[in-house]
């Protein structure tokens, strides 16, 4: 009680805003409440301390409901006695308020819900009852809100809601609460109706209501036995609506049968019987105010289907119309009378007034036939919520086809045209001639398919040649599910940007763009084609001589759109599809050639490249190069030099290429104003095809460890040409390792080293080779490793045949011993230089450091020199190493081999022991630890090392060789014994 009465005393302070929870460590509901302890008081210390603790044993929203609150009497209304018990009088009162819900940090007080719900007041004669034992055995029948005082009789009075046996407050509570609001004015009635409310817990469609009489309209007496049909302004009640507190319902307006029930003595029993004798829903009990009869509100349902069915709404509405003829009337409402289930099925009266744009098309036995637009199209189904007919295909095309005879107009009749037409209704001219309402249906498809739409037009056009007009709609009459397999007569002025390319046997071809796109569906809503890729590209190929459009067309029938006519020179032209003769559709590829014509790099080799890249890109985009003017980059930062360029940061303002818009016919791109990478090529204003084709094979290799590469750019100032690369964030693996050696763990440096061998391996299946390996041409981004700089071991103005023989770039210390001699690039030399790499990542030390970096080096490593480790290794990396540096390269792994090594390392008990062991080793001795600063490792290097691409031009290196031992020593990467070297 004293941390109690601490807090209550703090909050009368200024420091409360400040106050953060000690147990929540912030200011959680319970410093909220505690904050607002000076603005109120029950005037008794018990129940204040009372309800502070509540509140201050809240922290957080899911406990707000254990909180009470003191809460004025002036918060109630409509307070009236309802029993009394050993503590006192409950009554019954509406809370303005309604309970807290949660707090609200933008206004700074609480929100609440349910505002002016029911609540009960328990009265207590002693306020001593209030104990928490109390509270426990109060809360197992009711939540508990607060306290409030009775400002007469200054009794204390808990506030509790108005719970059902449910232990909520369900639709029986709120019904009850409505009990004093209404009456039917008989006792028995009364009682029956709330009899069906209290047992409404869940569910309240059984319940019964009392329905004013006033809330009907309509009121029409249709058969024997007092029953009448009428509109429900109401309708059906669905569920309580917390927020508005009323009960929502549904369809509103709808039809009921009102049945009376005899003025007899004995009515609730009465009512009982017929309620169950029955088949309609029973919805309540009205009174006619004038005969004083009680009545059944009953639903108006089909005795076949039981419910209010199609047919039972067609029916009611018989009364709204007639069409004048009583035959035509029945033969109408019996097909509506039918349509239990599908309403389509139904004939209707149609008045003359809902079509327009009639037309007189034809003459047949029975009558003139006319075209026309119906304004309200065809049922679909019934809208209880508006009470009216849905419809669909509004001021669709119909025929009126005239009956001279309407005493023909028989069932038998009616199913006779049905074979060859979709039958709607009966309609009547303003000269009294009755005519049915129709349309024609495709006899192959036994509905109205897209050749009846495109049959519907041929009046519309011509191409002012009957052999052509005839092509067109006999292609269109065979169109009756795609609609996109038609042709079509195109006016010239629906292209623009009309370009000649060539010429053929034929006739000239030319490029065009065509507005309207070519048809894909009939749109029932707007009565006209939907088309796809507005302004999309075409070929228009001219025709001199128009007998020959039909070999044409057949020749190019799986990419014509139709047909046009140049109005200077009539000679008429098929519209032909842009297609990629590989796919069959419009690609990738095409929309990349479309734009052939719009950039070049003022390099006829690049242009080439770039363009060869985006002609194989059919499938997938989101790889392939681009010319990027240089002014699509800003905030260009120099980073650092590379061994024939320097490298740059970058922002790209657009973005890479992802995916064709076809709406707007542009590239969708990915990642605006990202970070690129520029690094120059020197001196590559006289690039070589050979070198570039070199340098931008690898972005054909589709995998995650090579480094993007999005394109290539020149510098207008140098003039130099810039490849556009993925940025990798922290730079090499070497800066990487200098600064972060220490904190890599072995599961780390075998994870990059396995990614490492997957990119490679990638590389090798797509018949590459890298060339240049070494720990500068592996980034690190975010945690991932990326290969990057394929070819670019040797200037771009490099000419093979102007070099001799053995003069090799790159870095020495990865070059592999029979490259140094003077031998082509493979895979094996790649893996010789994984396995430098490998030896630099789990040392930490660069390969030969401390040594010069000259011929004799290069002469050593042919003897057999390979780097040391200077710490224990797992002896399946020094293996692995060893074998990666053999000097013979038919007995290195290959790349795939060194994956799968590498890759289930996790899951291999044996591996996991060698490394455990070798950690504690490393961990136990001095000797086998890598100097290190703050700022990362510490070596000294030797003056002449090159760690960047330079000429080699060594002579008279000897055959390579292993060293004696080689792989007799199982402690380091070599044996101390080399012969040859003095």
């Amino acid at each position: 009680m004293y941390c109690i009465k601490k807090l209550i005393k703090s909050s009368n302070t200024d420091e409360e805003l400040n106050d953060i929870c000690e147990n929540c460590k912030r200011v959680c509901y319970g410093i909220n409440f505690q904050r607002n302890f000076k603005n109120w008081t029950s005037g008794n210390n018990y129940i204040d301390i009372f309800i502070q603790v509540t509140q201050l044993s809240v922290h957080y929203q899911c406990e707000i409901s254990n909180a009470l609150e003191w809460i004025p009497y002036d918060k109630f209304y409509n307070i009236k006695y309802i029993l009394e018990d050993t503590f006192g009088k409950e009554y019954k009162a509406n809370w303005i308020d309604g309970y807290i819900y949660k707090w609200n940090n933008y206004f700074k007080n609480w929100k609440r819900r349910n505002k002016n719900m029911f609540v009960i007041l328990k009265s207590l004669n002693d306020p001593k009852y209030i104990t928490l034992n109390f509270m426990n055995e109060i809360e197992k029948k009711h939540e508990t809100y607060g306290i409030t005082q009775n400002p007469k009789t200054k009794n204390y009075m808990i506030v509790l809601d108005d719970k059902c046996k449910c232990n909520i407050i369900c639709n029986a509570k709120i019904f009850q609460q409505n009990f004093k609001n209404w009456t039917s004015g008989n006792k028995d009635i009364d009682k029956f109706i709330q009899g069906t409310q209290l047992l409404a817990h869940n569910n309240v469609e059984n319940t019964l209501e009392w329905i004013p009489y006033d809330r009907f309209y309509d009121i029409n007496y249709i058969a024997e036995d007092n029953i009448y049909k009428a509109n429900w302004i109401d309708g059906c009640i669905d569920e309580w609506d917390i927020e508005n507190h009323n009960w929502k319902r549904y369809n509103q307006n709808m039809f009921v049968n009102l049945k009376s029930l005899d003025n007899s003595k004995n009515i609730t029993s009465e009512l009982i019987n017929k309620a169950n004798q029955t088949n309609h829903r029973l919805y309540g009990i009205t009174q006619d105010p004038e005969s004083k009869n009680y009545m059944m509100v009953l639903n108006d349902e089909c005795k076949k289907c039981y419910h209010a069915c199609n047919a039972t709404i067609f029916q009611n509405n018989f009364k709204n119309w007639t069409s004048g003829n009583n035959d035509i009337d029945k033969l109408i409402q019996d097909t509506q009378l039918s349509a239990h289930k599908n309403a389509g099925n139904a004939l209707e009266w149609i008045p003359y007034d809902k079509f327009h744009n009639i037309k007189h098309i034809a003459k047949d036995e029975f009558g003139e036939i006319y075209e026309a637009n119906w304004i309200d199209g065809l049922i679909d189904k019934w809208d209880d919520e508006n009470q009216n007919w849905k419809r669909y295909n509004q001021n669709m095309f119909v025929n009126l086809k005239g009956l001279n005879t309407p005493e023909n107009l028989t069932l038998e009749f009616i199913n006779k045209i049905k074979r060859d037409h979709e039958l709607y209704g009966m309609t009547q001219d303003p000269k009294k001639n009755y005519m049915i309402v129709l349309n024609n249906k495709c006899a192959k498809c036994n509905y109205i398919c897209n050749s009846i739409y495109f049959q519907r037009n041929f009046k519309s056009w011509t191409s002012g040649n009957n052999d052509i007009d005839k092509l067109i709609q006999d292609a269109q009459l065979s169109t009756h599910e795609n609609a996109g397999n038609a042709l079509e007569w195109i006016p010239y002025d629906r292209f623009y940007n009309i370009k000649y390319i060539l010429e053929d046997s034929f006739g000239k071809e030319y490029k065009a763009n065509w507005i309207d796109g070519y048809v894909y569906k009939w749109n029932n809503n707007f009565r006209n084609w939907r088309r796809r890729n507005k302004n999309m590209f075409v070929t228009l190929k001219s025709l001199n001589n128009p007998k020959n459009v039909k070999s044409v067309i057949m020749n190019e029938i799986h990419s014509s759109y139709g047909i046009t006519q140049d109005p200077q020179t009539k000679n008429y032209m098929m519209v032909l599809s842009d297609k990629c003769k590989k796919c069959n559709k419009i690609c990738n590829t095409i929309y990349f050639q479309r734009n052939f014509k719009s950039w070049t790099s003022g390099n006829n080799d690049i242009d080439k490249i770039i363009q060869d890249a985006q002609l194989s890109a059919h499938k997938n985009a989101r790889n392939v190069l681009e010319w990027i003017p240089y002014d699509k980059f800003y905030n260009i930062k120099y980073i650092a030099k590379g061994g024939f360029g320097k490298v740059y940061k970058a922002n790209w303002i657009d973005g890479r290429i992802w995916d064709w818009n076809d709406k707007n016919q542009n590239w969708e791109r990915y990642g605006k104003n990202m970070v690129v990478a520029l690094k120059s090529l020197n001196n590559s204003k006289n690039v070589t095809f050979e070198f570039m084709n070199e340098i931008t094979s690898h972005h054909k290799v589709s995998n995650d460890i090579i480094i993007g590469f999005y394109g290539i750019t020149q510098d207008p100032e140098t003039k130099d040409y810039m490849m556009v690369l993925e940025y990798a964030i922290n730079g090499s693996l070497r800066n990487y390792l200098d600064t972060n050696y220490n904190k890599l763990s072995w599961e780390r440096k075998i994870r990059d080293l396995c990614d490492v061998a997957k990119g490679l391996e990638s590389i090798h299946n797509n018949n590459l080779i890298h060339r240049d390996l070494h720990i500068g041409n592996i980034l690190m981004g975010n945690d991932t490793v990326y290969i990057t700089d394929m070819g670019l071991c040797k200037p771009a103005d490099y000419n093979e045949s102007e070099n001799a023989k053995n003069n090799t770039y790159g870095v020495l210390p990865y070059i592999a011993p029979e490259i140094l001699r003077g031998e082509n690039y493979t895979e094996a030399s790649d893996i010789y230089s994984f396995g430098i790499i490998m030896y630099e990542v789990i040392s930490g030390l660069p390969p030969y450091h401390d040594l010069n970096h000259d011929q004799y080096l290069a002469i050593k490593i042919c003897q057999g020199l390979r780097p040391r480790f200077n710490i224990k290794v797992p002896q399946f990396i020094v293996d692995l190493v060893k074998s990666c540096l053999d000097a013979n390269p038919l007995n290195r792994p290959t790349a795939k081999e060194i994956y799968e090594i590498f890759n289930p390392w996790s899951l291999s008990t044996e591996l996991r022991k060698q490394i455990s062991k070798t950690v504690e080793i490393n961990n136990n001795s001095s000797n086998n630890k890598i100097p290190s600063t703050n700022l990362g490792l510490s070596y000294k290097t030797h003056s002449e090392t090159f760690y960047a691409s330079r000429l080699l031009n060594f002579d008279n290196l000897p055959e390579p060789k292993n060293s004696d031992d080689y792989y007799e020593r199982n402690d380091n990467i070599i044996g101390m014994e080399i012969s040859g070297i003095n």
